[in-house]
């Protein structure tokens, strides 16, 4: 239970990460998978099935976004989402940026390249 948990908050956080990845280059990424899950997992019902966004999810997604201000960080934060990501609806997880007023430039998939 506790992996399906963990897929559907990378899956989110992939989203996120990604919107963040167009920022400047550094070094090393300083943000940890943990650290990911532990700012995405109340959206994880809600990247399942729906419904209503529970009330820390959207704190969460904005607070990700905020740490992950590096290109290395959001290339981690997305490696971790996607790993992640079986057992959510991405339409749903998709729509959760937008539904906490975080603004990602591309579609969320778990085809995301994270790379880029």
């Amino acid at each position: 239970m506790a992996s399906t948990t963990t897929t559907t908050l990378v899956a989110i956080v992939i989203v996120v990460v990604c919107l963040l990845a167009s920022g400047p280059q550094e070094a090393d990424a300083a943000i940890t998978c943990g650290q990911v899950v532990g700012y995405i997992s109340s959206c994880l019902p809600y990247a399942r099935s729906g419904g209503t966004i529970p009330p820390k999810c959207c704190p969460g997604v904005r607070a990700l976004n905020g740490a992950a201000r590096t290109t290395p960080d959001r290339q981690q934060a997305c490696k971790c989402l996607k790993s992640l990501a079986g057992g959510i609806s991405v339409p749903y997880a998709a729509g959760i940026p937008s539904k906490c007023g975080v603004s990602v430039p591309y579609t969320i998939s778990p085809s995301t390249d994270c790379t880029k």
